[in-house]
C-alpha cells in the first residue's frame, strides 16, 4: 500500500466522519447562537410588544454607536429597541427550527455588527464567537435536521432506482 492510497483511505474516512456529524453539529450551532439572543430579547419586553423600562432606559440614555470618528446616540431609540427586541426573539426561533436559516443568520450578523458598535469591548469574548457561527450558517445552511431541508423535499419525487442504482 502506498502513501497516496493511505492518503485516499484517510480523506475516505474523513469523508465519512464529516457526513455523520454535519447535521447534529449545524444543529447545535444554530441553538448556540440563538440562545444567547432569545435570552436578550425577553429583557426587552415586559409584556406582549410593551417595552421594558429597562430597554426603554438603555437605548435613550446608555446605549451609543462607537464609530472611529465618535459616538453617535441610537436614532430613534424607541423603535431600535423594539426592532431590536423582535429580531431577538423571532430570528432565534427560527434558527433553531431551521426555518429561513440563511437569512436568519444574516439578520444575526447585522444585530451583532449594531451590537459590536454599540458595546466594542465585547468583541473577543462574545461578538466573534456570534460572527463565526452566524457565517457559518450563511455559509452551509441549516443542515439536513431543518425545516428548510425539509419543505426543500417537498414536491420532489423519489427517486426512482435502477437495478439497485439511482437514475441520474
Amino acid at each position: 500500500m502506498t502513501l497516496t492510497d493511505l492518503w485516499a483511505r484517510s480523506e475516505k474516512l474523513q469523508a465519512g466522519l464529516a457526513r455523520g456529524v454535519e447535521a447534529p453539529a449545524l444543529l447545535l450551532l444554530r441553538i448556540a447562537i440563538a440562545i444567547p439572543f432569545f435570552r436578550s430579547g425577553l429583557t426587552k419586553f415586559d409584556g406582549f410588544f410593551s417595552l421594558s423600562a429597562g430597554a426603554q432606559y438603555l437605548f435613550t440614555q446608555e446605549f451609543k454607536l462607537h464609530f472611529f470618528w465618535g459616538q453617535m446616540a441610537y436614532p430613534f431609540p424607541l423603535l431600535m429597541a423594539f426592532l431590536a427586541g423582535v429580531g431577538e426573539i423571532v430570528l432565534p426561533i427560527l434558527l433553531v427550527l431551521g426555518l429561513g436559516t440563511r437569512l436568519a443568520a444574516l439578520g444575526i450578523f447585522a444585530m451583532t455588527v449594531i451590537i459590536q458598535l454599540t458595546i466594542p469591548d465585547g468583541l473577543i469574548n462574545f461578538h466573534l464567537p456570534w460572527f463565526a457561527m452566524a457565517l457559518g450558517l450563511l455559509a452551509f445552511g441549516g443542515g439536513a435536521w431543518s425545516a428548510d431541508r425539509f419543505i426543500g423535499r417537498l414536491g420532489r419525487p423519489a427517486p426512482a432506482k435502477l437495478e439497485g442504482r439511482l437514475q441520474p
